[in-house]
């Protein structure tokens, strides 16, 4: 009964609205922090690697179609939380209750796996990118007091685990309607780290050193790259760059937190708006002064990479702010994934105590902390695979890539289109459906394009890495 899945489970103790659900409390400011949360976030380390990859020209007219792109598809997204009208239909409050009030149930089963498999994969993606980033933490001490050509080798590993410990105890909070000041957080810190690297990135390209290339058409084949080096790299690329801008797939249960008045549309609509156009700047900056600064031998990872070593104090703070900032991102990408798998169970056993009974832990004044048994249970386990999958493939640049490419087409681009097209009734050869399904061609070719890219390097990667060993 997938109709039936699209429904979170209610905290037995929170506020709802007349239909049972939680109560409604979100702003345009709420949502555009859940936004900044979830855009920007590993995805903004590795645009100077991407921009290296395209060059000069390629690459920043690539960023903003994408942010073009990205901007215009989720408002016609945000029109399809209701149905029938805008305003006044009834509320879908998941992306797959969305797609089949639209389109019907022929290809609720596709949004589905496209939508949890990379929601999945973007929890393990987070998981990656905070270890490498606390494990820089030990690195750059270690650079400083030894020197730069010291062994500073480490294991990401141990990171791993501790990131997932940390995961275990968040991802006990029911739902979105609880993660308001972790996304606020999470903003703040995605802020702090991105100002701090556009910083250091304007720095050394002012300062910069002799050596350092950077050309129109990016790396230089044989020179930086071989031939199909720069072909898979730059479809590698492609896929960063839609990784950066994936938030798509959880737009839906964001605005599904907002006020009924003024309508969740236009305040969403408003929310994508700024969280696009602030997420655009700081990418630009991020990529074009990286790619300044660092040239064709941009690291993947423009913090861990090392290409800043001093002030080393600075560069920890901004890996701090990346590991903060990932913590409130884990969990807004992974609470669609609890709460689908939670209503299933509770609709194939709805008199099962331990999904419903909330047990006290501690009551400290007016704000007790509640578990749920099959909560702790199942979500518990979500954070243990997860993190036993980033231990085994631990490749930022590859995974990041990967995600965007099998994201970017089906949630961003593919559903929005045709949800729009049957709800606005808009004939599928008219000139304006004509538009946005070449649009959606276009942009299906691209995502095949960076997923073998990504497949490709994920591949060499596996053929080199050994879990558990030292990283470099």
């Amino acid at each position: 009964m997938i109709e039936e899945m699209s429904r979170q489970v209610p905290n037995a103790n929170q506020e709802q609205d007349d239909d049972g659900r939680p109560r409604r409390t979100g702003t345009v400011w709420t949502a555009s922090a859940h936004i900044i949360t979830a855009v920007i976030g590993s995805g903004v380390l590795s645009l100077a690697w991407s921009m290296a990859q395209l060059g000069w020209i390629i690459g920043p007219i690539t960023l903003i179609l994408f942010s073009l792109i990205t901007l215009y598809t989720s408002r016609l997204l945000a029109d399809c939380y209701r149905n029938s009208d805008p305003i006044n239909g009834k509320r879908n409050p998941t992306y797959m209750s969305a797609v089949k009030s639209n389109i019907g149930k022929t290809q609720i089963w596709m949004c589905g796996l496209c939508q949890y498999v990379n929601l999945c994969g973007t929890a393990v993606g987070y998981t990656i990118t905070a270890s490498i980033s606390a494990a820089a933490i030990s690195k750059s001490y270690c650079f400083h007091k030894h020197g730069h050509e010291a062994d500073c080798s480490m294991s990401y590993s141990m990171y791993m685990i501790a990131f997932g410990v940390v995961q275990v105890f968040f991802s006990q909070l029911p739902d979105f309607h609880n993660l308001w000041w972790l996304s606020i957080l999470a903003a703040v810190m995605s802020f702090t780290y991105s100002l701090i690297g556009v910083g250091l990135a304007l720095a050394q390209s002012i300062s910069r050193k002799s050596g350092i290339i950077t050309t129109v058409t990016g790396t230089v084949v044989g020179v930086d790259v071989t031939s199909s080096q720069k072909i898979w790299n730059a479809f590698q690329a492609l896929g960063d760059i839609a990784f950066a801008y994936s938030y798509s797939m959880v737009l839906i249960e964001i605005q599904d937190t907002l006020k009924s008045t003024p309508p969740e549309n236009k305040v969403m609509k408003k929310a994508s708006l700024i969280g696009v156009s602030t997420t655009t700047l700081f990418y630009m900056l991020c990529g074009c002064l990286g790619y300044a600064a660092f040239g064709n031998k941009a690291p993947g990872n423009m913090l861990t990479g090392f290409g800043f070593f001093e002030p080393f104090w600075l560069i920890d703070i901004a890996n701090i702010c990346v590991v903060v900032h990932l913590l409130g991102a884990y969990q807004v990408f992974s609470q669609p994934v609890f709460a689908i798998v939670e209503d299933l169970v509770n609709q194939k056993w709805p008199n099962w105590k331990i999904l419903t009974k909330e047990v006290t832990v501690i009551s400290w004044r007016s704000f007790p902390i509640k578990i749920n048994l099959f909560r702790l249970i199942w979500r518990t386990a979500f954070v243990v695979i997860s993190t036993v999958l980033a231990i085994l493939m631990p490749f930022f640049n590859d995974i990041m890539g990967f995600l965007g490419a099998v994201g970017f087409w089906p949630l961003t681009v593919y559903f929005p289109i045709e949800m729009y097209l049957r709800q606005a009734k808009i004939a599928m050869l008219s000139p304006k459906g004509v538009m946005l399904q070449i649009l959606s061609f276009l942009c299906l070719l691209v995502s095949i394009a960076a997923a073998i890219g990504s497949v490709e390097g994920v591949i060499i990667s596996l053929g080199k890495y050994k879990p558990f060993h030292a990283k470099s």
